[in-house]
């Protein structure tokens, strides 16, 4: 546990009372602070009360007196569409408004580091799409380096559970734009943007809400080196914004689409093959074509990602190589589970966004895709170039059938439930082909989640051998 520092002997609020909350209210703890804690649900509220925290209702009038700071979870809306009761009165009241990103940042250096050979050190991730598999992946190529390591964030264990980092350790965080949009003090060592596409939309009343909160990363404070896809226009922005002029080697410019050229230090991904450019020469080279857990365009660019971050703290490009073909990658994206009679099945049930299901699509030749669930704004319209691949589609959800009438140009059947589109596709695939699940949409009109979904996928696919 990382104790929140400054704390001690102050009254402090804590709504929202899963994994996050709990996991700050007993940081604050122990940091000293007086913790009164509030949840909505019922869960939250005994959970709480089991480790014995003080309950109080924060929405109710002069809940928040005396107090220093409230600490909320990431998923309750703090600005759009509205703030909750709670966070609006702390507005009124002038109370701090922060999270556990926030208090991991204010709180992570302790007194002892200035005796360490090499302080710890934080490189943080965030972006739309393949952030959690850049994550893993820094933190698998620093453990066979020899490096400590611990992964945590929006990805492994909460930022206030680590332990207390040694002597030389590397913190690899991953960070979504509800938890950057908040937090007070965000000063990694190494940040990394890895892309940006339309999500959340609702939480960040837009694109350019979006991607705000996405930029504070780089701004509230500021990393010693920034990692930068710019591939998209937000991205080329705030590489620009990140650079003091022509050849900054703070700034690592990466793209998984085109040759970057210039004399400062860029990281890309061409055919296959990932490169290392920097002052104007080439210094390091890893072909991707034959790596089995980095599978297709998409996961070329988390390798560029985690090329960049690991080398911007010394990390040899020998190691990396090593490194990236011992990655098994993660579950849930773009996971091979199964092969049977020549065709493959892969679970890329984290493609909860049209991004990231056309990346998916793109990765292989032959595709039986397993679509649909909950829709996110914008429809299907830009997903369109990248079927192509698509042999043909069953679409599952409760509200497949709307789904399905946007795939105006490609065969699709109406499956409804994971049950059916799997024995349906699995009975039509042949030698060569992919029977993929890349949804394009969110889970929760048939699942609490997305694991849940890609876990009912694999279920199925294991009956069809039973």
């Amino acid at each position: 546990m990382i104790p929140v520092q400054g704390v001690e002997g102050q009254k402090v609020a804590v709504l929202g009372l899963g994994r996050s909350g709990l996991s700050a209210a007993r940081a604050l703890r122990a940091g000293g602070a007086d913790v009164v804690a509030w949840d909505d649900g019922a869960k939250g509220r005994e959970a709480a009360e089991a480790e014995g925290f003080v309950l109080a209702d924060l929405t109710r009038p002069g809940a928040l007196d005396e107090c220093a700071m409230l600490i909320t979870s990431p998923g309750i809306p703090h600005l759009y569409p509205a703030p909750h009761k709670a966070i609006a009165a702390a507005y009124e009241a002038g109370v701090p408004v922060d999270n556990d990103i926030g208090l991991f940042f204010r709180s992570l250096a302790a007194s002892g580091w200035d005796e360490m050979d090499t302080p710890p050190r934080v490189i943080a991730v965030t972006g739309s799409n393949g952030k959690s598999t850049t994550s893993a992946l820094i933190a698998h190529i620093l453990e066979e380096n020899g490096t400590p390591v611990q992964l945590a964030g929006n990805i492994g264990r909460g930022v206030l559970d680590i332990d207390p980092p040694v002597d030389g350790e590397v913190i690899v965080l991953e960070l979504s734009s509800y938890q950057t949009e908040l937090a007070r003090s965000l000063t990694p060592d190494v940040a990394v943007f890895t892309n940006l596409s339309p999500d959340h939309l609702d939480r960040h009343c837009g694109m350019g809400g979006y991607f705000a909160a996405k930029r504070r990363l780089f701004a509230e404070g500021g990393p010693d080196r920034a990692v930068i896809g710019v591939d998209e226009p937000q991205g080329a922005f705030l590489a620009g914004q990140m650079s003091e002029g022509n050849g900054d080697g703070r700034l690592i410019r990466v793209s998984a689409s085109r040759k970057l050229s210039g004399p400062g230090w860029n990281v890309f991904a061409r055919k296959g093959f990932l490169a290392e450019w920097r002052k104007g020469r080439q210094v390091g080279s890893i072909d991707l074509r034959e790596v089995p857990g980095l599978p297709g365009a998409h996961n070329h660019q988390n390798a560029c990602c985690a090329y960049a971050a690991v080398r911007a703290i010394g990390v040899a490009p020998r190691i990396v190589e090593k490194s990236f073909h011992s990655f098994k990658g993660l579950p849930h994206r773009s996971q091979l589970i199964a092969e049977r009679d020549g065709v493959k099945f892969v679970n890329d049930s984290k493609a909860t966004n049209v991004d990231a299901a056309a990346k998916a699509l793109i990765a292989f030749p032959k595709i039986r895709w397993i679509c649909g669930g909950l829709e996110k704004d914008g429809g299907l319209e830009t997903l369109k170039p990248a079927l192509g691949s698509v042999v043909k589609a069953y679409v599952i959800g409760r509200e497949a059938e709307k789904f399905a009438l946007q795939l105006t140009d490609t065969e699709a059947e109406i499956c409804t439930t994971m049950e059916l589109a799997v024995a349906r596709a699995a009975a039509e695939a042949r030698p060569g082909e992919v029977v993929l699940l890349a949804p394009a949409a969110a889970s929760f009109d048939q699942y609490d989640n997305f694991e849940q979904r890609g876990e009912d996928f694999a279920r199925q696919v294991a009956k069809l051998d039973g």
